[in-house]
């Protein structure tokens, strides 16, 4: 890491105390490489294995440095992301999550931290820059402006990119939003029961890496996830249609 980056971490730190929560679920290829960027800023990494099949965890248990956490099945991204959540809410104020696949370059954490206001607590989600290039897979360029769409018609956020998932949220208030789904929707509720309970929502700039020629390795299914996605925005508009504010505030 660039020594003006450690100069700029050594600001950071006055925001708080932060630590890494990576959801895992076969991604055996790219999750070391990842983890390895994330180790660089000193900051606690949680890894959460959310029951993978392949060499995931083998490979999760030799690298030193990390707090790993498992599910024995697969219970979702939200439900990884959660469980992280609840260990790293223990030591510190914001929780880091970045997905394992290789998207995301960690570096660019320092982009989202320096959008935190001072004295403010919001959600802070990373706008993935270049998702309209020719190695950008149809379903994410798609995913993204259909749930961009349903999130403000639930009463959510107007919002760039929500399905991001290099985000920091605020701890303990982001374990408190009740968010209902537990797979790849969680995400995107997060945001609409965020924007209910008043905390802010603030997007800034990240790079996305997408190589060509290569499969990225993505567990998103387009039928049955477009149905839960459905699913979950129907359950939030009629929330936000028939249930007082005042009450919707508590669900």
């Amino acid at each position: 890491m660039a020594l003006s980056t450690n100069n700029r971490l050594s600001e950071i730190h006055a925001k708080g105390r932060f630590a890494f929560i990576i959801p895992v679920y076969n991604h055996e290829q790219k999750v070391a490489d990842v983890i390895k960027e994330t180790l660089k800023f000193k900051l606690p990494v949680f890894v959460v294995d959310d029951g993978s099949t392949d060499s995931t965890l083998e490979i999760l248990k030799e690298i030193k440095g990390i707090n790993l956490l498992r599910h024995k099945v697969n219970l979702g991204k939200g439900k990884a992301i959660m469980t992280g959540w609840s260990e790293a809410v223990k030591i510190a104020d914001w929780a880091i999550t970045i997905d394992a696949d290789g998207q995301h370059n960690p570096e660019d954490l320092i982009n989202l931290i320096l959008a935190i206001p001072d004295g403010q607590r919001p959600i802070i989600v990373g706008i993935r820059k270049g998702m309209s290039g020719k190695n950008v897979p149809w379903t994410s360029r798609f995913g993204r402006k259909f749930s961009n769409f349903w999130v403000l018609a639930s009463g959510g956020p107007i919002i760039t990119d929500s399905q991001s998932g290099f985000r920091i949220y605020p701890l303990p208030e982001s374990l408190n939003l009740n968010a209902k789904s537990k797979r790849f929707q969680f995400e995107v509720e997060i945001l609409v029961k965020a924007k209910w309970k008043k905390i802010p929502i603030i997007e800034a700039p990240i790079r996305v890496s997408y190589e060509p020629g290569k499969k990225r390795i993505s567990h998103y299914r387009p039928v049955v996830d477009f149905l839960r996605n459905t699913c979950t925005f129907s359950r939030l508009i009629i929330q936000r249609i028939f249930v007082p504010q005042s009450i919707r505030k508590r669900l």
